[in-house]
């Protein structure tokens, strides 16, 4: 699967992505402000099997965002179920040394696009912790609006914090 997404492209993880996702992974930087857990030290055994797990995603939800052959950063969905299987939740990183140039906002639209077609959604939300500014600038930017705060709902390296919630609904 590809998406263009101006002169970056989101794309299936491929092997010989684990460097450029390890790397990434154990950026502080990075994984700071995300919810999901990685181990302390991710190695790129950890992002192979990975990789290889997204590789068996019937409905793929998980891709890379590349420049050119260089991993740069994440994009994916979780969807939900049930009463709610019209709606996904979305998340993001992008590599440091690529922060500030607007990749994200443009990986986050065009996924969106992509997103609302290939799984017939009415609704994309975004859970962004507090004080996490450039994402929030990003879902902004991309046409996310804010819906609520959800006061103490993570607790990421034994700090509590709130996360703020945005979505983009199809009209």
């Amino acid at each position: 699967m590809k998406i263009e997404a101006g002169p970056f492209l989101i794309r299936s993880w491929e092997l010989g992505d684990e460097t450029a996702l390890a790397s990434n992974v154990n950026n502080p930087n990075i994984t700071r402000t995300l919810a999901a857990r990685q181990p302390r030290t991710y190695t790129e055994a950890h992002a192979k099997a990975w990789i290889e797990l997204c590789a068996l995603e019937a409905d793929p939800v998980n891709f890379a965002i590349a420049c050119g052959s260089d991993v740069i950063g994440s994009i994916g969905l979780t969807l939900q179920r049930g009463a709610r299987r019209q709606s996904a939740e979305v998340g993001f990183w992008i590599a440091e040394d690529y922060w500030g140039k607007g990749i994200a906002t443009k990986a986050l639209q065009a996924f969106s696009e992509y997103a609302f077609a290939q799984f017939g959604l009415l609704r994309l939300h975004a859970y962004v912790f507090d004080g996490n500014d450039a994402s929030i600038r990003v879902l902004q930017k991309a046409g996310y609006t804010y819906e609520g705060t959800l006061s103490a709902s993570i607790t990421k390296d034994d700090r509590i914090i709130d996360e703020l919630v945005y979505s983009l609904v199809r009209r």
